[in-house]
């Protein structure tokens, strides 16, 4: 089956709001059938990238953030924004040092997924780390404020199946990566 008769053709897009965390526009499509689309909301994010990091103990580290738009404290996988110009690995390495301190010596692709792509743009790549060692303090942005802790794998697969960790796309790494410790 050929899948691409279902892609919309774009006849025109403009800009509602230009940000440096995210820009929304507003797009008219075609679909395939004829139809005229008029106002199609799309959020433009920069890229991210997070990683299951796993210490040369074999521990899971995990963050503490306040995620304003949620108001909730949420317990999470490292991770945040690949900056302009930068490659998804040299970002989780830039962001797992920044965030935790650590430096790890092995890297493992996971996935790269969409955290909603009916109205947003941006991919998330998520990385399988190994072998962290605690190597400076953290070197957090101005807006960040992080309490990192460190997990068994069983733990975390506690955390997982209580529902513990809300935020969906460091759900999905940390599942692939389970996954593949398990396999390996």
């Amino acid at each position: 089956m050929d899948y691409k008769n279902l892609i919309w053709k774009t006849i025109s897009s403009s800009y509602i709001h230009k940000g440096p965390w995210a820009t929304l526009r507003t797009d008219k499509c075609m679909m395939p059938n004829g139809h005229v689309v008029e106002d199609y909301y799309v959020l433009e994010y920069p890229n991210w990238v997070n990683a299951v990091a796993i210490t040369e103990d074999n521990r899971i580290l995990l963050v503490h953030q306040y995620r304003h738009a949620a108001g909730i404290v949420s317990l999470e996988i490292p991770g945040g924004v690949i900056d302009e110009g930068e490659e998804p690995l040299q970002a989780i390495k830039r962001e797992l040092l920044e965030e935790t301190g650590h430096a790890f010596d092995n890297f493992e692709p996971l996935c790269t997924i969409y955290a909603n792509p009916s109205t947003a743009n941006n991919q998330t790549f998520c990385y399988l780390a190994k072998g962290g060692k605690k190597v400076q303090a953290q070197h957090l942005d101005e807006q960040e404020d992080i309490i990192v802790e460190s997990y068994s794998i069983s733990e975390v697969e506690n955390l997982l199946s209580e529902n513990k960790i809300k935020q969906a796309l460091h759900c999905t790494g940390l599942f692939y990566a389970l996954q593949k410790l398990k396999n390996s």
